[in-house]
């Protein structure tokens, strides 16, 4: 699977370069895009990283997952069962917030009641019905079902706007004067299209790069 995303990739790289002529530039002095999404994750593990990751840097959301993991040695995530019988107290205790918490504790009893579909059901679903489906769940925002769809599912032409790197790569990307809002995404990045996850995957890594 990972080998045909990689030939994706390649033609990602070459609209990119094609459709804008800063990014062009960047790709050349960045290199090649090395997104590998998590093929074999279900999409309730990646939910609950990614509320783990809303608003903290990387490496406290790592350290914090890394405590939740580690109450089950001889697995390499909790099951949604698990997470879903979990103590607000114990979830808290790992450096959960009371409001992550709450959202964790939903998406794992959405997982168990049905409202959460599986990788094969996911599969079959477009980016759209799986934003609206998702974001449902409390806690879930738009953003949280877009880091799934491009770090698990690889779909490939996903902008998340309220993402604070993918701004800042922007800003960086076209020297701007202030954040762009929301509303001027369309404008700089529509026609990066149909491979705008990988233009946002370039904007994380120029907004590290000029940190």
């Amino acid at each position: 699977m990972q080998t045909t995303y990689d030939k994706k990739l390649r033609l990602a790289e070459r609209h990119l370069k094609s459709a804008c002529p800063k990014l062009r530039e960047w790709i050349a002095e960045s290199g090649k895009c090395s997104l590998t999404p998590e093929w074999s994750r279900e999409p309730v593990e990646s939910l609950v990283r990614a509320v783990a990751h809303q608003q903290l840097h990387g490496k406290a959301a790592e350290s914090i997952l890394g405590r939740l993991v580690a109450r089950y040695p001889m697995q390499t995530f909790p099951t949604p069962q698990q997470l879903s019988r979990m103590r607000t107290p114990t979830l808290r205790a790992c450096g959960f917030s009371a409001a992550k918490t709450e959202a964790i504790r939903g998406i794992a009893k959405g997982q168990v009641a049905g409202c959460v579909p599986s990788r094969a059901d996911a599969n079959g679903m477009t980016d759209a019905q799986l934003i609206a489906k998702l974001t449902e769940l409390r806690g879930i925002g738009t953003w949280t079902v877009e880091m799934l769809l491009i770090f698990t599912m690889g779909r490939l032409d996903i902008m998340p706007m309220d993402d604070f790197g993918v701004r800042a790569g922007l800003t960086h990307l076209y020297s701007l004067e202030t954040v762009p809002k929301k509303a001027d995404f369309a404008l700089w990045t529509n026609q990066w299209a149909p491979y705008r996850s990988i233009g946002a995957w370039y904007l994380w890594r120029l907004a590290d790069a000029r940190k």
